[in-house]
């Protein structure tokens, strides 16, 4: 860590005491401007506010945002701040914003665009005041009838859908700088709308749903067309995910990434048919020979963890069988298990037959049945003791 601000020493000072920017800061020093540049927002945050004229201490600097989601950037802020305060200042009542701008040193666009997307309680105060004292230009402000008719359809269309200004733009024939401006200055509530529905995406990853950034989680139109074929392929065939990409020309690692990213579906369908044909062996022994999922997995040289995943997911009933249970007396215990010793729980709860000497007639280890029988059925060592004390006494 001390090497490192050490590294960067210099060039903290540079930012701290001067305007230059950070790339040109890197290149007088030698240093990466990424690396530096992270360096900053970890290990001096307060830097970064106090550059745009934000006092704060480097306690409150880390818990804070720098620039927020949306609204005047710190950059903008220290900018324009002086000519924003002009403008609603009754010394500079009779300039109007462009003679205002130009005594800042300023844009006027870039001035009024600030007023107009952040200021907008300023501009109307200051028309008024104009108004008031008689020195109006009669200029016209706000809304242009002319741009309300142009850009009528694509507003509605953005307050209804979840297209892009710019898909929006180019689906109506106008402008996107235009309409996107009409649209932060006039229509405050499309954009608030629009807002919320990135603010709910954040993190969405089911394909075609709008993410956080506002437009749809969808794979870039080269992917689709890449894979096209190799899709079409795991939907129609039952060939491996190996096999189709070596007859599509596409690695085997991008093709399962782009399976698993957005068509998920059809892994589940691809591993189903392949899994059919892998499993249906041990299945059929399953069936037939009453043993466990692991012995016949053994058998067949298979992961007991994934064939039984298998039945689980494709084969619920076989699972089912071969799954839990609840004991009678409410235990849960393996059904397999619980059919091994049902007979023998039956015939010992109503004789008065010892359970060993039924372990020895029906083909059974004692040890194994006495011990199954104290841990989830001790409700048949009460009945059957009764049984033999009832025949004791008579």
């Amino acid at each position: 860590m001390q090497q490192t601000e050490r590294r960067y020493s210099k060039a903290i000072e540079l930012y701290r005491t001067s305007d230059m920017p950070i790339k040109e800061i890197c290149s007088r020093e030698g240093i990466s401007t990424p690396a530096f540049s992270s360096y900053l927002r970890r290990r001096h945050r307060d830097l970064l506010f106090a550059r745009y004229g934000i006092e704060i201490s480097p306690e409150e600097a880390r818990k804070s945002r720098l620039r927020k989601k949306s609204g005047q950037t710190p950059a903008a802020h220290a900018k324009y701040k002086d000519a924003v305060m002009a403008c609603d200042d009754i010394r500079f009542i009779e300039y109007n914003v462009s003679q205002i701008a130009a005594s800042f040193g300023l844009s006027p666009q870039g001035l009024g665009r600030q007023l107009r997307n952040h200021f907008p309680e300023i501009v109307e105060r200051r028309e008024k005041e104009r108004r008031r004292l008689g020195i109006n230009d009669n200029a016209h402000r706000g809304v242009k009838q002319i741009s309300e008719e142009t850009y009528a359809a694509a507003v509605g269309h953005l307050s209804d859908s979840d297209d892009t200004i710019r898909q929006t733009a180019d689906l109506f024939g106008v402008s996107f700088n235009g309409l996107r401006e009409h649209i932060l200055f006039y229509h405050k509530d499309v954009t608030g709308k629009r807002a919320a529905k990135r603010e709910r995406g954040k993190g969405e990853k089911e394909p075609g749903k709008i993410t956080g950034k506002g437009n749809r989680h969808l794979p870039a139109p080269r992917q689709v067309e890449k894979y096209k074929e190799a899709v079409e392929l795991c939907r129609t065939t039952s060939m491996t995910r190996e096999a189709i990409a070596k007859a599509t020309g596409v690695s085997e690692g991008g093709l399962g990434n782009y399976l698993r990213m957005w068509c998920p579906e059809l892994i589940a369908g691809n591993c189903r048919k392949g899994a059919t044909e892998k499993y249906a062996e041990a299945i059929k022994k399953l069936k037939e020979s009453g043993l466990s999922t692991a012995e016949v997995a053994r058998e067949f040289n298979l992961s007991p963890e994934a064939f039984r995943a298998y039945l689980h997911a494709h084969e619920p009933e076989i699972a089912g069988k071969l799954g839990m249970t609840k004991s009678s007396g409410g235990k849960t215990v393996l059904a397999r298990t619980a059919d091994k010793y049902e007979e023998a729980i039956r015939l010992y709860e109503t004789t008065s037959e010892t359970l060993k000497s039924i372990a020895s007639r029906l083909g059974l280890t004692y040890n194994s049945l006495g011990g199954y029988v104290r841990r989830n059925h001790p409700e048949s060592i009460e009945r059957h003791n009764r049984l033999v004390s009832e025949e004791n006494n008579t």
